[in-house]
């Protein structure tokens, strides 16, 4: 497909076509990976790490840990 490149700001644009950036699975606001490779614009998305329980657990310290919190008597039929 031809585009055209375009002025935007102190910068140069392309736009990308909805069918392009659905197929390359690219969102607005996806983080992206501009590179020159041989003379050529490279643009890759990057995909983001999958952060797992362990991922979050793993980062809990004892600054940073939350202390209990009180909320009040029951209210209704919870039982604890």
């Amino acid at each position: 497909m031809e585009t055209t490149v375009q002025k935007w700001g102190n910068s140069l644009a392309v736009r990308i076509p909805k069918a392009f950036a659905e197929e390359a699975g690219v969102l607005e606001g996806s983080a992206v990976d501009i590179s020159v490779a041989h003379g050529q614009i490279v643009v890759r998305r990057l995909r983001q790490r999958e952060v797992t329980l362990d991922d979050l657990l793993a980062a809990v310290t004892a600054e940073n840990i939350q202390a209990e919190m009180d909320t009040g008597p029951s209210v209704g039929r919870e039982a604890w």
